[in-house]
C-alpha cells in the first residue's frame, strides 16, 4: 500500500455472512428448482422439492434478519438511489471498461456501492425478491386458495408458476452479472477479497470526499 491509498473496513462481519449465505442458498435453490422442472435428475423429485422448500424458508429467515439489520444499523442508506455519477457509471460499463479507462467510482464507508449498483440492488429488493417471495408462498399454499377465494379472483397456478420462474431467472441473471463485475477490479480477485476479509484498499482522496448517501439533492 502506498501513501495515496489506505485500507478501510468496507464490509462488516454480518454483511459478509449474509452475502455468502444468500449466495449459497440461491445457487442451491436454482439447482433443486431446475430439477423440479424436470431438467435433470440429481436428488429425485420428492427430495429436490423438500430441499427447495427448506432452502426457501432459510432464505426468507435470512432476508428478514437482514432487513432488520439494515434498518437498525442505518446500512440501508448505501442502497438509496442517486443521480450523482450515474451517467459516468453507465458510460464506464458500456465503453470505458473495455478501453482501460479508470473506474469513476471508488467505495468508501459513506458510499459502498456505485450509483448503478444502488439502482440494481433497489430493483432487486423492491420488485424481484417480493415477486419470488409471494409467488413461492402462493405455490406452496395452493390448497388454501379456496379459503381466500383466490381462484375466484382469477388467479391460476400457471400464472403463479410463470411469475416464480421468471423471477428466478432474473435473480440468476443478476447473479451472473454480479460474478462478472467482481472480476473487473484492478486485479481479478480484488473485489472478492473485500467480501471475504471486509477490507478494501481505496484512494485516500475518494475515501475522504466520497459521500453520496446523505445528500438529499442527489437522491432520486
Amino acid at each position: 500500500m502506498n501513501q495515496t491509498t489506505e485500507r478501510i473496513l468496507l464490509f462488516k462481519a454480518y454483511e459478509r455472512f449474509w452475502h455468502w449465505a444468500q449466495a449459497v442458498l440461491i445457487i442451491f435453490m436454482a439447482l433443486t428448482g431446475f430439477e423440479i422442472h424436470g431438467n435433470y435428475t440429481l436428488f429425485g423429485f420428492d427430495r429436490a422439492t423438500q430441499l427447495h422448500e427448506m432452502s426457501a424458508w432459510s432464505l426468507v429467515v435470512l432476508w428478514v434478519f437482514t432487513i432488520f439489520w439494515h434498518l437498525t444499523t442505518g446500512e440501508y442508506k448505501h442502497y438509496l438511489p442517486t443521480r450523482k455519477g450515474l451517467w459516468e457509471q453507465l458510460m464506464y460499463y458500456s465503453r470505458g471498461i473495455f478501453s482501460g479507462e479508470p473506474h469513476p467510482f471508488h467505495p468508501s464507508t459513506a458510499a459502498k456501492h456505485n450509483p448503478l449498483q444502488r439502482l440494481a440492488y433497489l430493483l432487486l429488493k423492491i420488485l424481484i425478491i417480493p415477486a419470488i417471495w409471494i409467488s413461492g408462498l402462493l405455490y406452496l399454499f395452493y390448497n388454501e386458495w379456496a379459503r381466500f377465494e383466490l381462484i375466484n379472483a382469477g388467479l391460476s397456478l400457471e400464472i403463479v408458476a410463470l411469475i416464480h420462474t421468471a423471477a428466478a431467472f432474473l435473480i440468476l441473471t443478476f447473479l451472473v452479472a454480479h460474478l462478472y463485475l467482481i472480476t473487473t477490479g484492478a486485479t481479478v480477485g480484488q473485489f472478492m477479497k473485500a467480501m471475504i476479509s471486509g477490507w478494501e484498499e481505496v484512494p485516500v482522496r475518494h475515501h475522504q470526499s466520497e459521500d453520496t448517501t446523505d445528500k438529499p439533492h442527489s437522491s432520486l
